[in-house]
């Protein structure tokens, strides 16, 4: 509901909006019917507040950015940054793959320099810097070598090696290069000024036990926005945006012109690119358990800001996701695919679980885990997964297991009369490192039954939290044999493979034949192999 305020210096509208909202239209009508000629005494809250500037950008920061300020693809912005990094006569920026939006301090000596170098054109020149400019340090600042730890660049800004000759160098941009520039060199030149100060007005009346609400901020000093004049933030825009009259504490107020607004809830928007990206960065804001989110928030999520980009190509190219304007949207194959591989397996598409993993290999970069117990975690977590698909396979795909005649022959390295294979390095590393940290000694006949293995693990290792010293696992539902069978299909097309439980990349190439034992092959189509294996 809305209505306007008259009070003696001018009038203003005030907003009623209730938590839990109002869904019954009478009762809305009712409150409205309230407010129509209330008068009453003003509630004015009235404090200075001061905002920040920005972080800097990393590389998903700029694709969100261009995203949605340029209709740029993921792809487009890490090429035109590319370009401005290492193109011949240019190079004006450092490396863009950023993974954090911190600068280490032995940078903070280049910034009088930097600073120095891009007021001298006229683009940059109109930006009040302060003198001496605003060093901001630790969690909450710009320079903070703490925040590098695990990481290999820092945050993307002007190149100091060469911002002296931009005038020379910006006869060479092109129209793209110059905008991606621009928005690092904004970015980097704000990070350097004063907070924006504000005075921030809030105002209350109650009607009869109903609070209507208004709100207005009165700009003290512009500080790091000067960098940025044609900007304002949500809150500033819109049919909220507001100028408060002068308003005294207690003074009173009469409503007229109450309404009632209908409005509907809307759906999250859809993505573009630029917050596709981000999306996968967060990976931890799709895992519902709330311990587990917290610890995640640290985590690098889905790909890296090399690779993510390209992740997206490869989904459009393979027909998964499609352009719709600006938007990203999954294609009625990617919605298949999504839905074959939720049914054989939720992990398939879980980007916690991801994130989780994720998480694995960057305690390892910073020494908290060790590479063996990170690698066995990871195969583990493959090898779940594997035995969820071939146990949802039938008969049709995989012959049974056990027991089975053979004809006198022994699938290599099967072990005889057991209708198993032994276990991988892998999992033998595990059992052990499992058996070391609980204090028991692994099972008989541990070493040449994966059965065996499989059986201990489903008991011992957690299902959920760190395994040892950091991994984040479910043993559940292992596979029913430890490798597949001479009878498994042929599959063509290979792009990545698992051998012995560890995944390596491969280009794209054909095979003939099942190839050694223990081999795995994951096909080109996902959706053809996923359907085949799961029998959905």
């Amino acid at each position: 509901m809305v209505a306007t305020a008259v009070v003696e210096a001018g009038q203003f509208r005030m907003r009623h909006a209730p938590e839990p909202r109002l869904l019954k239209r009478e009762d809305a009508d009712a409150v409205a019917a309230l407010a129509q000629g209330f008068a009453g005494p003003l509630a004015v809250k009235v404090q200075d507040k001061r905002q920040g500037p920005p972080r800097l950008h990393d590389l998903p920061g700029l694709q969100r950015l261009c995203g949605s300020r340029f209709g740029w693809s993921a792809s487009k912005t890490l090429e035109v940054a590319q370009e401005l990094y290492d193109g011949q006569g240019k190079k004006v920026i450092t490396y863009p793959r950023a993974e954090t939006r911190y600068l280490p301090e032995s940078l903070i000596p280049d910034a009088p320099v930097i600073v120095a170098a891009l007021r001298a054109g006229q683009t940059f020149g109109q930006i009040p810097m302060p003198e001496p400019l605003v060093i901001r340090r630790g969690v909450s600042g710009t320079f903070h070598d703490k925040g590098l730890a695990g990481v290999s660049h820092h945050a993307v800004i002007p190149n100091a090696n060469t911002v002296g000759d931009l005038k020379t160098i910006w006869p060479r941009l092109s129209g793209d290069e110059r905008r991606l520039f621009d928005v690092v060199a904004r970015s980097y030149l704000a990070a350097l000024m004063p907070d924006y100060r504000y005075r921030q007005t809030t105002v209350t009346l109650d009607v009869h036990g109903n609070v209507f609400l208004a709100s207005g901020r009165q700009p003290i000093e512009a500080g790091w926005r000067a960098a940025f004049p044609d900007w304002r933030p949500a809150e500033e825009r819109g049919e909220d945006a507001q100028p408060l009259p002068v308003l005294r504490h207690g003074e009173t107020a009469r409503l007229t012109d109450a309404a009632v607004e209908n409005k509907e809830t809307r759906p999250p928007p859809r993505y573009n690119e630029g917050t596709l990206v981000e999306a996968m960065q967060n990976a931890w804001r799709f895992v519902a358990d709330g311990p587990l989110r917290e610890r995640l928030r640290e985590a690098k999520g889905i790909g890296t800001p090399a690779t993510r980009a390209e992740v997206i190509r490869g989904l459009k190219a393979q027909e998964f996701l499609a352009l719709d304007g600006k938007h990203i949207v999954p294609t009625e194959r990617g919605l298949a695919l999504f839905d074959v591989l939720q049914r054989a397996d939720p992990a398939l598409v879980d980007p916690g679980v991801t994130a989780q993993l994720e998480l694995l290999l960057d305690d390892v970069v910073v020494g908290t885990q060790e590479m063996a117990g990170a690698v066995d975690a990871v195969c583990a977590q493959a090898l779940r997964i594997i035995g969820r698909l071939t146990n949802g396979a039938g008969a049709q795909v995989l012959p049974p297991t056990g027991d089975a005649p053979s004809h006198g022959k022994t699938t290599p390295g099967r072990v005889a009369g057991t209708g198993t294979l032994p276990p991988t390095e892998a999992i033998r590393r595990y059992v052990v490192s499992l058996s070391q940290q609980k204090g028991i000694a692994p099972p008989a006949g541990w070493a040449k039954s994966g059965a065996v293995c499989r059986a201990f693990l489903d008991q011992h290792a957690p299902s959920k939290g760190r395994a040892g010293g950091g991994a984040v696992l479910s043993t559940a539902a292992w596979p029913a044999d430890d490798g597949p069978t001479p009878q498994q299909p042929d599959i063509g097309g290979l792009d990545t493979v698992v051998a012995d439980g560890q995944a390596s990349s491969a280009p794209p190439r054909k095979r003939k034949g099942r190839g050694p034992a223990g081999l795995w092959c994951i096909n080109r189509d996902p959706v053809a192999l996923a359907a085949r294996e799961t029998g959905v």
